[in-house]
């Protein structure tokens, strides 16, 4: 794994991970706005195969906002999210509820420094990776990291939330 950014991005999720003494990359590319699916441009931007990039998404389990984090090869299944909570129904948060509960804008929604911290699920393939890369708080601008200091510092647990 590569050592800690020298270069200070300064989003909340890299003042994060800084602050924990956590070991990460930063990887920044030009955003493209016409992008359709910011995941997968952030994969092809870095090199890196869709499987190892990890999106972070909101959905209301059971009017709980919580985080899922899945590849962004997949999709979120939601009956999985709400199983993997002890929930009993999901369905997808409001773009702008997502957006307030974290403070980051969508597209640029890290898992990591969110300004409340909610429950969260990484999708269980991420367990099997020496790294995983996520939002590090806005569109253009990815973080590297361990999966297993992804689940620490995220108070998550992994699960089978995602389908290919």
């Amino acid at each position: 794994m590569a050592k800690k950014s020298k270069k200070s991005v300064g989003t909340p999720a890299t003042v994060a991970l800084t602050e924990a003494g956590v070991p990460f990359t930063t990887h920044a590319y030009e955003h493209d706005p016409a992008a359709a699916s910011y995941g997968e441009e952030a994969a092809a931007a870095l090199g890196v195969a869709p499987d190892q990039v990890f999106k972070t998404l909101l959905a209301e389990v059971d009017g709980a906002l919580t985080v899922a984090v899945v590849p962004v090869s997949g999709s979120l299944d939601l009956k999985a999210l709400a199983a993997a909570v002890g929930g009993k129904r999901a369905t997808m948060a409001d773009p702008a509820a997502a957006e307030r509960s974290t403070g980051y804008v969508r597209g640029g929604i890290s898992p990591l420094g969110q300004r409340k911290r909610l429950r969260t699920v990484v999708d269980a393939s991420a367990g099997g990776r020496e790294t995983v890369c996520v939002s590090a708080g806005r569109r253009g601008l990815e973080v590297e990291l361990s999966p297993t200091d992804l689940v620490a510092l995220t108070g998550a647990h992994l699960a089978p939330i995602a389908r290919a």
